[in-house]
């Protein structure tokens, strides 16, 4: 995939395309010193890790404009969300506790201008925090970070009864799943991903721990 088809697939705008390009070359020179994302996958930066994150805006609201992406890493898919959600409004916080990656993600927002603010923290750290954005976030995302049984425990404090999380799953989603629902109520859809026949996006909502 190149620039210009991940631009017309995902109707990203060319000053969005722009500043992905600079995110691109900055994952270039960082993934030199520490590890973002696996060095085989870095040529594919379009196919593999853009269209992959940015396959998620088209499953939320369009008035989605509150994001909390979990594990942020290299950036996937908060910084990608992050530049597409601009044109709306939006605003993704991202959470990462690597000081090295943290500082990656904070220096591609200073670069491209993207409406990102990064939380230097352990997820439950950030949540026992409270801080003042939790009531808001209205989407919830995480990708290649945990196994299903041990993910919900990390989102469930940053929900509402409308938040929606957009999780990432690869081969084992429905054994994650319905070892999941041993411990939790929640309604799900499940979604192919544009990248991978064999990964899906989870869609939840409403979840509840079960008594």
């Amino acid at each position: 995939m190149t620039p210009e088809s991940f631009a017309e697939k995902f109707n990203v705008s060319r000053e969005t395309l722009g500043q992905m390009m600079i995110f691109q070359a900055l994952l270039g020179k960082w993934q030199q010193r520490i590890n973002l994302v696996g060095p085989a996958t870095l040529d594919d930066f379009w196919s593999r890790h853009a269209a992959d994150s940015a396959q998620i805006v088209a499953l939320a609201p369009k008035n989605a404009t509150t994001w909390l992406d979990l594990g942020s890493g290299g950036g996937f898919p908060g910084l990608v969300l992050a530049m597409m959600l601009a044109p709306r409004g939006g605003m993704v916080h991202l959470v990462e506790s690597d000081e090295r990656k943290v500082a990656f993600l904070r220096t591609v927002i200073r670069e491209t201008g993207a409406p990102a603010q990064v939380h230097l923290s352990r997820i439950e750290a950030l949540a026992a925090a409270q801080p003042d954005f939790i009531g808001d976030i209205q989407v919830i995302t995480a990708r290649a970070l945990a196994a299903l049984p041990k993910l919900l425990p990390w989102i469930e404090p940053f929900t509402n009864s409308s938040t929606i999380a957009l999780l990432h799953k690869g081969l084992a989603w429905e054994e994650e799943l319905t070892q999941a629902q041993q411990s939790w109520t929640l309604s799900v859809d499940v979604v192919e991903s544009v990248t991978e026949p064999a990964a899906r996006i989870l869609k939840i909502t409403q979840l509840m721990r079960r008594a």
